[in-house]
């Protein structure tokens, strides 16, 4: 009777382990995460004593510094003016009218800087993405009812390649009025079919159209020509 017990107790016990869930993967071993890198440099601009538009020196430069490229629209800029409230206001227009021009949105910043000065703080972003897809986990049945190792690696990609200003995802931005010019700039583009695709993306395969007009006879190819002949 005592063996019978013990031969029944040994066999539910090698069911029951049979069933237990195998712990070999952990999501540890390929984090889904963007990986983030950000470097910030400063400009330092002057104005004239008592004036609110920038030195024409500093004006041209900061045009080329945003013509190539060295100020982007997907970058975070701050700016910080010295002087009174009502002349502070009209030196941040002048640096942010200037900038808008190319896209970029200024945000103002209250930092102390010199007399008749402004400091211009250009932070840029760079995101990389996970290594996605990750079918590291075997898809076999799971007991456990663990995720997939994939899952999670739709959510993470698209995020990084959609933020038009990936340093959002490093900290957002102060609460204040939002800037209308550019989206309303976006919105008219789009109205006259003035919408300009990239020359290169390398992230999805973004065709650009041809202007040129079709070549002769193509009208009866696609079917929008003048039939001849029939019945």
């Amino acid at each position: 009777m005592n063996t019978n017990r013990v031969i029944l107790a040994l066999g539910l016990t090698l069911l029951v382990g049979a069933c237990m869930p195998v712990t070999g993967y952990s999501e540890a071993e390929a984090p889904k995460h963007l990986k983030l890198d950000s470097a910030t440099t400063q400009f330092d601009a002057r104005f004239a004593p008592g004036g609110g538009a920038l030195s024409p020196s500093d004006a041209v430069r900061l045009r080329q510094l945003a013509s190539s490229g060295a100020i982007g629209p997907s970058d975070r800029v701050t700016v910080a003016v010295a002087g009174e409230p009502r002349l502070a206001e009209q030196r941040f227009a002048s640096i942010s009218s200037l900038l808008l021009h190319y896209g970029i949105v200024a945000i103002p910043q209250p930092v102390a800087v010199s007399a008749n000065h402004a400091l211009i703080e250009v932070t840029r972003t760079l995101v990389t993405l996970p290594p996605c897809p990750n079918w590291s986990k075997p898809s076999a049945s799971d007991f456990g009812n663990q995720p997939s190792s994939n899952f999670g690696c739709a959510t993470e990609t698209n995020l990084g390649m959609m933020v038009a200003n990936p340093s959002d995802l490093a900290s957002g931005l102060p609460a204040g009025a939002a800037a209308g010019q550019p989206s309303a700039a976006a919105v008219g583009r789009y109205l006259n079919d003035q919408v300009v695709l990239p020359a290169a993306n390398t992230a999805l395969p973004i065709a650009v159209q041809s202007s040129t007009a079709p070549p002769a006879g193509a009208g009866a190819a696609t079917g929008t020509g003048t039939p001849t002949g029939g019945s």
